[in-house]
């Protein structure tokens, strides 16, 4: 029985199968569905887990080589909100790109991780190293 690190045996399933340059995206709570990719819907209510929470468990066992996100997220979010994210993401190389743009990378993904998270645009798409 697994005693610490991530517990959740799907998205463990999920993890295990990305190989160099394979994407998996953690969306909020609105975030389209997505039939093409695998889903891991870990929502419980508003804000519960987070994006951040999910990318913070992860890195912990995964090398992040790029990281996308939506460009409005800049403009939709407090400073505070935009220094957290580059917090947990410093290091990784980040690019911001139109919304639209950001959706259709994600049928090409090994799958969606869905949280609760109420922040704006604060979906992420994370390729492994």
């Amino acid at each position: 029985m697994l005693k610490s690190g991530i517990l959740n045996p799907q998205i463990l399933s999920l993890l295990a199968r990305v190989r160099h340059t394979n994407t998996v995206v953690i969306a909020d709570r609105g975030f389209p569905f997505w039939p093409e990719i695998e889903t891991v819907d870990i929502s419980l209510v508003d804000g519960i887990p987070r994006v951040l929470d999910v990318l913070k468990a992860i890195r912990a066992n995964y090398v992040i080589g790029h990281v996308w996100m939506a460009e409005e997220f800049n403009g939709a979010n407090d400073p505070r909100t935009r220094e957290e994210f580059g917090s947990a993401l410093a290091g990784v190389p980040l690019t911001f790109e139109p919304h639209v743009e950001f959706k259709k990378r994600v049928p090409r993904a090994i799958g969606l991780i869905r949280t609760g998270d109420t922040t704006q645009y604060a979906n992420m798409i994370i390729e492994s190293a």
